[in-house]
């Protein structure tokens, strides 16, 4: 993977800022690449801390329900967690989810954009919206008790 060169950042990315590129493993074992996906229409990236724990259950649930919603606004929803792809591949089976879920076992994405949680070695709670252009559009920052907020997020869309 090619996430070798990648900063630490100790806040989150801000709104302005180009988005570091990166590549993860999917739950299929596919690579997924930010720059190549960001061809196609905007990104958010959904960074949460565990597979199976309740909040984040809620939260992918809710992006898959309203998958419809993304996609009429061009934009692709993928969860990320330092679980492994093969924990994502079991949860999202087991919650019929439909979004794509994104392996930063190395901790180095969660850390370059700012949402790791070193007390427990996994990824803290927070949504940021990434323009085609590379460049951050919108950001939040979420206590892990507080799933995200679906209407201020499509907001930030398009």
């Amino acid at each position: 993977m090619a996430n070798e060169t990648l900063t630490v950042r100790e806040k989150p990315i801000q709104v302005g800022m180009t988005a570091p590129d990166f590549t993860l493993t999917t739950q299929d074992r596919a690579e997924w690449m930010l720059g190549n996906e960001l061809k196609k229409g905007e990104v958010v990236l959904c960074f949460y801390p565990l597979d199976f724990s309740p909040v984040c259950s809620t939260e992918m649930k809710c992006v898959t329900e309203e998958m419809d919603r993304w996609t009429a606004k061009s934009a692709q929803v993928v969860g990320i967690s330092c679980d492994s792809f093969y924990a994502h591949k079991a949860w999202a089976a087991q919650l019929g989810l439909k979004q794509t879920l994104l392996a930063d076992m190395h901790r180095a994405v969660s850390k370059a954009y700012g949402f790791f949680w070193p007390d427990l070695n996994v990824s803290t709670r927070g949504t940021v919206v990434i323009g085609r252009d590379g460049n951050v559009k919108w950001v939040q920052a979420r206590e892990p008790k507080n799933a995200m907020n679906l209407e201020e997020m499509l907001a930030a869309i398009g």
